[in-house]
């Protein structure tokens, strides 16, 4: 236990030296996103009873299937689906065959004749009748009865002949379709019909009429298993009967019907305890997105990176990011797509400029993760992947991007890469969308990227005096502004100490380059060594840089008073700075420059003089 109090002392110690710090801008950070997204997950519930009419339009918060729905849909294909029956084409056949033998026997015996001589006598009409009947088979005598083959016998070749045609052909036709019991009078009269309506003779006709009663029988047949099949088909092809987050349940005005109450009471709309849990699920993200912040935070302040400046300009641009998201996406629709025209790389762009670029990227994947959210709709359970993805390239967009920061047209060189990266994603997604887009949709949106990169370059134009003043952040570009000659006070040491200003020109270089070397800054410390001896401008003359051609003031003054002046110039120019309101990073430079030793020479030289 006494080991592992000195860990528990120690981190009771960060805590206390955090809370404050970097802690609780990151609470109010959260509870930020937490308020401003707290409609994007949460569910309204609804008091309502059963035949009420409804108040308002109520939309479906979640995407669920409707089991009973489905299952009705399924017992009706089912109950849909006809019997199949397997035809039987020997039957077919067979009913064929005998029409036909029928019709070749009476064409044979038409002209029979007794024996085999040619002169004897022909065979008379019973002759005939009889001959037929012996060698037609006894399926069809059994059947028919004589007076059929009788009246045959009766009619001329040809008839006969253009009788079998109309008749074979119907009778085909109507057996091929198939004859089941329950159909098989309909069958008979559709032949009949074919045969009614034909230029044959009335009283061939009524011949006719009798072979359909005796040709037409049942050739179809139940089928279990392909009706068991095509059930099962038909309940395998039913779609899942499904209520899609953001479709209409019930409109403003209408009945609410047992049916609407259910899908109600499925989606959730009538229970209150569902609310509690996307409030869990929001909170938890929240703490995740927070729990990296603070990670990246808590790693700058352990390289003295961090500020307070830096983190109130952490907590601003963050608020300021989500809430131009929130702003459009409460005009935002699935039809319109306004989030392509949100600013959002004006974040990354200045946590770059004012924090550094891997925190600008860890903040542009955050950002798009809550863009996902904010986009959905207010559709509690849904995120908006094409919002993040777009977010997200657009900000990294803007980071890679920003370089060789010499000025502000840097911002908008990077705003122009910005609106090509954009353009692209839109393209992106309308190539893989299957939905047809009208070419005006297509260049409004393209516009909207566009638009997006411009305003996001002039916002961080405009926004950058703001933290660089108010916060006081040196920015490298308010660095590189500081570090032009034609700045008031570099302009001051060149015209009244031309020995300094060199001599502060060849600091910078060495400065800059030992900072390049250890991975410091090295343009803050070029710039701070410019002004570094500013305070040298009060009196040039006592220093030895600027004694060209004279005499040292000093040789005629006390090592006393030449000490002061030395010692008091760090604290002149830091002065002067001050009323200039130059960065604090620079008067720090200045007044700190010479540290706090010995001024050895003009020390030993008074020691002497007060031995004398």
């Amino acid at each position: 236990m006494k080991r592992k109090l000195p860990n528990t002392q120690k981190l009771l110690h960060f805590f206390q030296r955090k809370s404050l710090s970097i802690l609780l801008p990151i609470g109010i950070l959260a509870v930020f996103l937490f308020l401003l997204t707290i409609n994007n997950v949460y569910t309204q519930t609804y008091n309502i009873e059963r035949f009420n009419i409804a108040k308002e339009t109520i939309y479906s918060p979640i995407t669920i299937e409707n089991q009973q729905e489905t299952e009705r849909r399924t017992r009706q294909a089912i109950q849909s689906v006809e019997d199949r029956y397997d035809i039987s084409q020997d039957i077919t056949s067979e009913r064929t065959a005998y029409i036909t033998e029928i019709f070749d026997a009476v064409d044979k015996l038409e002209n029979g004749k007794r024996g085999d001589q040619k002169k004897q006598a022909p065979l008379s009409h019973q002759e005939k009748l009889e001959r037929l009947k012996q060698i037609l088979s006894p399926e069809i005598t059994e059947q028919l009865n004589d007076s059929v083959f009788a009246n045959l016998l009766l009619f001329p070749k040809n008839e006969r002949s253009e009788g079998e045609k109309i008749f074979l052909s119907s009778l085909k036709q109507v057996l091929e379709k198939g004859v089941r019991s329950e159909t098989i009078q309909s069958s008979v009269s559709e032949v009949k019909d074919r045969v009614k309506y034909s230029k044959l003779d009335d009283q061939l006709k009524q011949v006719f009429y009798k072979l359909a009663d005796f040709a037409v029988v049942e050739n179809s047949f139940f089928d279990a298993n392909k009706t068991s099949e095509a059930r099962k088909e038909a309940a395998n092809n039913v779609d899942p009967a499904m209520i899609r987050a953001g479709e209409i349940i019930v409109r403003k005005g209408q009945t609410i019907t047992n049916e609407v109450y259910e899908e109600l009471k499925l989606v959730g709309l009538l229970n209150k305890e569902r609310n509690v849990y996307p409030l869990i699920g929001l909170a938890i993200l929240i703490v995740l997105i927070a729990g990296i912040i603070a990670h990246e935070m808590i790693r700058l302040s352990n390289k003295n990176e961090l500020d307070k400046s830096k983190v109130a300009a952490i907590l601003l641009i963050s608020m300021i990011v989500v809430s131009l998201m929130k702003a459009v996406s409460i005009f935002a629709t699935s039809a319109n797509q306004l989030f392509y025209i949100v600013p959002v790389a004006m974040g990354a762009l200045l946590m770059k400029l004012l924090i550094g670029e891997r925190i600008a990227i860890i903040f542009s994947s955050l950002n798009a993760i809550m863009g996902t959210v904010i986009f959905n709709g207010e559709i509690p359970g849904s995120l908006n992947i094409e919002a993040g993805i777009y977010f997200f390239f657009s900000q990294i967009a803007a980071v890679l991007f920003l370089r060789n920061v010499k000025d502000r047209l840097a911002i908008m060189k990077a705003g122009a890469g910005m609106s090509i990266v954009n353009i692209l994603t839109v393209l992106l997604f309308i190539f893989l969308s299957f939905e047809k887009y009208a070419m005006k949709d297509v260049i409004l949106q393209l516009g909207f990227g566009f638009a997006s990169a411009f305003i996001a370059s002039v916002l961080t134009i405009g926004l950058l005096p703001f933290f660089e003043t108010v916060l006081g952040i040196l920015s490298d570009i308010k660095l590189l502004q500081l570090s032009s000659p034609n700045q008031p006070l570099l302009k001051k040491i060149l015209t009244e100490a031309p020995g300094t200003y060199h001599h502060s020109v060849m600091v910078a270089n060495l400065s800059e380059s030992a900072c390049d070397a250890i991975g410091a800054n090295g343009l803050l410390a070029r710039v701070g060594a410019y002004y570094h001896d500013l305070g040298k401008t009060v009196r040039p003359l006592y220093f030895i840089e600027n004694q060209m051609g004279i005499k040292n003031p000093h040789d005629y003054i006390s090592p006393a008073q030449s000490a002061e002046i030395i010692i008091r110039h760090p604290y002149d120019g830091a002065e002067m700075l001050k009323q200039k309101k130059m960065p604090k990073e620079i008067i720090d430079i200045a007044m700190q420059h010479h540290g706090t030793s010995l001024l050895k020479y003009f020390y030993y030289k008074e020691k002497e003089k007060i031995r004398m």
